[in-house]
C-alpha cells in the first residue's frame, strides 16, 4: 500500500463538501474491513485530522502520545477514510480494525461500477462531526491509495478532481 498525499489547509466552515471522482478496475474480492486479515480496499480517500483535546478522551490522548514515541508525528489524532469496498453497503461507517481513531465510510461498494468514473460528494464537516463529535477538527492532508497488502490481490484505481466546495457549491468534475 502506498499513499499519495497532499498537505492542505481547509476552512471547513466555508468549504465543508469534499468532491472527487474515482474509478477502479475491480474490487478486492477477499477483503473484509471488519477483520485485520482483510483490511484492504480497491480505493481510498484518506483525510488526516488534528482534533481538539475536547474530542479526545484522556486515555486516547495517552495512547496517541505513546504511539507517537514509536511512530513520530505521522500518527494522526483521527482520520476519515472514504473507501470503495467489496461487501459492506454504501453508507456503512465503522472504526478501522486497528484503531477507533480512523473511521471507515463506505462510499462505493461492489463491482457494478468498476471500470467507470464515479463522482462523489461528501459533507466532510458533517462526517467529522458525526464520527468524532467535534466541529473544531483541522484537516491536515488528503491522501489517496489502493490497499491490497493483506489479500495479495491486484487492483487499479484512479482518482481525479479532488476538491472542496461550499455547502451549496457545485462539484467541478472535468
Amino acid at each position: 500500500m502506498a499513499f499519495f498525499t497532499r498537505p492542505v489547509t481547509v476552512n471547513l466552515s466555508k468549504t465543508p463538501i469534499l468532491c472527487w471522482r474515482w474509478r477502479v478496475n475491480d474490487v478486492v474480492r477477499t477483503a473484509n474491513i471488519a477483520k485485520k486479515s482483510g483490511d484492504d480496499q480497491a480505493a481510498r480517500v484518506y483525510i488526516r485530522l488534528n482534533l481538539p483535546n475536547s474530542a479526545l478522551s484522556l486515555a486516547t490522548r495517552a495512547k496517541l502520545a505513546l504511539a507517537r514515541t514509536r511512530g513520530g508525528k505521522v500518527i494522526p489524532d483521527g482520520a476519515i477514510n472514504y473507501v470503495w469496498d467489496n461487501r459492506f453497503p454504501v453508507g456503512t461507517a465503522r472504526n478501522n480494525v486497528y484503531t477507533k481513531q480512523a473511521k471507515i465510510i463506505v462510499a462505493q461498494s461492489g463491482a457494478a461500477q468498476a471500470g467507470r468514473w464515479v463522482n462523489e460528494r461528501r459533507n466532510l464537516a458533517a462526517d467529522i462531526q458525526k464520527q468524532f463529535k467535534t466541529s473544531k477538527a483541522k484537516v491536515t492532508f488528503i491522501a489517496i491509495s489502493s490497499d491490497t497488502d493483506n489479500s495479495g490481490e491486484t487492483v487499479t484505481a484512479a482518482f481525479a478532481d479532488i476538491h472542496l466546495v461550499g455547502a451549496n457549491g457545485k462539484c467541478q468534475y472535468r
